[in-house]
C-alpha cells in the first residue's frame, strides 16, 4: 500500500514537472514559429504554433543589415572578457571580505553596501567615463564601468565563507600564502558559485545597449542590442510612413514586417545566450543556496 501511494506520489509529481514545463516551451515556441511567419497573415489571423504561409522577411531584413556580423562580435568579446574580468576582481574582492582577518572588513562592507541603494546618478557617471575614465569610443566602456557588482561580491563573499575555517589554517600550515589559497583551493571549490554569479555577468554584458548609446559614435563599435533597437525603431518608422502614404486602402501588402521583425529579434537576441544554460545547469543548482545564508 504504501508503495503504491509512493508511486502515485511520483507520478504526479512527475506529470506536474512535465506540464510546468511544457508550459515554460510553450511562449518560446510561439515566439519562433510567428517569427516565421508572414507578416499579413500574422496581423490577420494572431499568433500561431502551426502558421498557414511561413516567411524569413523578418530575419532577411535583421540579417541584410552589413553592421550585424560585426556586432555580433563586439557583444561576444564583450561578454567573454568581461564575464571572465568581473569573475577574477569579484572572486578577489570577496575573498578579502570574507572570514574575520581583513582589519575593518565591516568599514569597506558597507562602502560596498551602500554603493547597492545610492548612486551619483546619469550626469555624474557620464562625466567619470567621459573626462576621467577617457573611454569615449573604446570597446573597453562596455567592461570597466561595470566590472564588478556589489550584489553579487557579497554572493561570492557568503559562499566563501561556507568553507570550513581548518581548511584555511591547514593551507597555511603547509606555507601556502593568500594568493595559492584562493586561486587552487577556493576557487576551485566554489565552481557553483562561480557559474551562477558568471551566469548573471554574462546575461548582464550580452544585454548591454546603454553604453553604446551613451559613449559610442563608432559604429564599427555597436553592440548587438543596440543594432537591434535602431532597426527596430527604423523599421517602425518606415512602417508608419507606408502606412500614412496608404490611407483610405484596404491592407497595404507592402508595408515593412514590424511585428515579425520584433519576435525575431528575439530569436537572434537570446539565441547564442540561451546555450549557457545546458553548460552551467550542472552548477547552477547548487549555486543558487549561496544568497540563503547570512555571513
Amino acid at each position: 500500500m504504501k508503495l503504491s501511494s509512493l508511486w502515485s506520489l511520483s507520478t504526479l509529481f512527475y506529470l506536474f514537472t512535465a506540464l510546468f514545463s511544457l508550459a515554460c516551451v510553450y511562449p518560446f515556441v510561439l515566439v519562433l514559429t510567428s517569427s516565421l511567419t508572414d507578416e499579413v497573415e500574422l496581423i490577420r489571423n494572431g499568433y500561431s504554433l502551426f502558421p498557414e504561409t511561413w516567411s524569413i522577411a523578418a530575419y532577411k531584413a535583421i540579417l541584410s543589415t552589413p553592421t550585424i556580423p560585426r556586432a555580433y562580435l563586439v557583444t561576444i568579446f564583450t561578454t567573454v572578457a568581461g564575464t571572465l574580468i568581473s569573475l577574477i576582481v569579484t572572486s578577489m574582492i570577496a575573498y578579502a571580505l570574507s572570514g574575520r582577518k581583513l582589519y575593518y572588513r565591516n568599514h569597506i562592507n558597507f562602502i560596498f553596501y551602500f554603493t547597492m541603494l545610492f548612486n551619483g546618478g546619469l550626469v555624474s557617471f557620464y562625466i567619470l567615463v567621459t573626462r576621467y575614465l577617457q573611454l569615449t569610443d573604446s570597446i573597453w566602456v562596455y567592461i570597466i564601468p561595470f566590472v564588478l557588482n556589489p550584489w553579487n561580491m557579497f554572493l561570492m563573499r557568503n559562499f566563501f565563507n561556507e568553507i570550513p575555517d581548518e581548511l584555511y589554517e591547514s593551507s597555511r600550515l603547509e606555507g601556502a600564502g593568500e594568493w595559492r589559497i584562493l586561486w587552487q583551493i577556493v576557487l576551485p571549490l566554489s565552481l557553483p558559485a562561480l557559474a551562477t554569479i558568471g551566469l548573471f555577468y554574462a546575461l548582464m554584458y550580452w544585454n548591454s545597449w546603454q553604453p553604446a548609446l551613451l559613449f559610442i559614435n563608432n559604429d564599427k563599435l555597436f553592440s548587438l542590442q543596440y543594432i537591434i533597437m535602431q532597426i527596430i525603431r527604423n523599421i517602425d518608422i518606415a512602417q508608419n510612413i507606408a502606412v500614412s502614404s496608404t490611407a483610405g486602402s484596404v491592407i497595404n501588402t507592402q508595408r515593412p514586417p514590424a511585428f515579425t521583425v520584433r519576435l525575431a529579434t528575439a530569436m537572434v537576441t537570446i539565441g547564442p545566450i540561451i546555450f549557457l544554460y545546458p553548460f552551467l545547469q550542472r552548477y547552477f543548482v547548487g549555486g543558487l543556496k549561496i544568497g540563503a545564508i547570512k555571513g
